[in-house]
């Protein structure tokens, strides 16, 4: 089954100006959504329809393919299913390309998940609908104004007030996801026809970016999903965590006095994390390719076992875990630079911080939010005893 997303997105946005390439959580608000695109279990191709170049650099950096879209149907009035039809046609001139199922993915939903693409089309094939939408529970209670008796009430008499659970189910459309059967849409040429499924999403995870403050609200909840999402790459049970020292207990900065001797800068509260779990006795081991005094002495102080000079590091993590009785599978290594991929890519969870070299971040599972030495060890201890409580 060929499933394509289409994921319009305009250079000229209004409400939010540069809308689409505005950062937010550290990216453009456009990778969001090529981000879960790509890496929803449905989806064959995600396809940027725009006429701006930034956001057609952007998209392509980011693994999504573009499709240039025409003037007549880039402007204010221009509908999404312009754009969606627009590519549905030149694949199929330049391609001989017809999906089965076409996904129009508004980039301005950043709480979206890959399972709620999955979820959308999935529904559409489980309720045997033509087309299907993705929805959140919606239990307000709406009003419109009139010019003759006032106030009315849209979904509810003003005059019952009933308690929720009392109410007929509502739903809200969250602007995230649709799914269309390709023969209908291109018949309707709309994104409602025939027999129309719903999806409903936590709400916790429904938002659009339509106004300025949202992109405020947004940075919030998106960095907060991040945390819990980057949790659940940790192996359940993790049973080892091994560190890297430079770059990660460290600043990767060293200070040379005249005599030669060399001093680091470590983060108190790294210290102090790490000693929370070795008071719960977890094995925690520092893996050093570097030879120096300081690595000594400041695992001593951590009362840490650490191996310097380590020439071949994944042969000394694979001898500590043998001797520890811990299964490769189960242990979580943090490590900064290339020297460190070999046990990046052995273990159960590779871990990079933030200001790691590029080459290691496509090789970690989790890239933390921190800098070596300025709380990445503290950032991922807080997440490690938040998964030893909950078992």
């Amino acid at each position: 089954m060929e499933v394509l997303a289409v994921m319009p997105a305009r250079g000229g946005s209004k409400g939010v100006v540069r809308k689409n390439v505005r950062s937010l959580a550290g990216k453009p608000l456009i990778t969001h959504a090529i981000e879960f695109c790509r890496s929803a279990e449905v989806v064959c191709r995600v396809i940027v329809s725009t006429d701006d170049a930034e956001i057609a650099a952007v998209a392509e950096q980011h693994g999504a393919e573009v499709m240039w879209r025409p003037a007549e149907i880039s402007g204010d009035e221009a509908r999404s299913e312009d754009a969606v039809l627009h590519v549905l046609g030149e694949l199929r001139e330049c391609e001989q390309y017809v999906p089965d199922i076409v996904l129009l993915v508004q980039c301005t939903s950043p709480l979206t998940l890959p399972a709620d693409i999955d979820g959308t089309v999935q529904a559409l094939f489980s309720e045997n609908a033509d087309c299907a939408l993705a929805v959140t529970p919606f239990h307000g209670f709406l009003w419109r104004a009139d010019r003759d008796t006032g106030a009315v009430g849209i979904n509810h008499d003003g005059s019952v007030r009933l308690r929720r659970q009392e109410t007929e189910p509502q739903f809200l459309e969250t602007g995230a996801v649709y799914a269309m059967r390709i023969e209908g849409f291109l018949e309707a040429r709309h994104r409602f026809f025939g027999r129309i499924a719903l999806y409903v999403m936590p709400a916790e995870r429904c938002l659009e970016i339509d106004e300025v403050h949202d992109l405020v609200v947004a940075e919030v909840l998106v960095r907060e999903q991040q945390r819990q999402m980057r949790a659940h790459e940790l192996p359940r049970p993790l049973e080892g965590l091994v560190l890297d020292f430079d770059g990660v207990l460290t600043d990767n900065r060293v200070i040379v006095n005249d005599a030669g001797g060399e001093s680091v800068i470590c983060s108190r509260s790294d210290g102090w994390a790490l000693g929370r779990l070795t008071e719960l006795g977890f094995p925690i081991l520092v893996l050093s390719t570097e030879e120096n005094p300081v690595v000594q002495v400041r695992c001593g102080k951590l009362g840490i076992p650490c191996i310097q000079g380590s020439d071949n590091k994944l042969a000394d993590l694979k001898r500590w875990a043998e001797e520890e009785a811990v299964d490769l599978s189960k242990i979580a290594y943090v490590g900064n630079d290339v020297n460190d991929l070999p046990c990046l890519q052995s273990v159960g969870c590779g871990i990079v911080v933030s200001d790691a070299h590029p080459d290691v971040h496509t090789a970690a599972k989790i890239v933390l939010e921190k800098n070596g030495g300025q709380g990445a060890v503290r950032e991922l201890v807080d997440m490690i005893v938040k998964r030893l409580k909950e078992g």
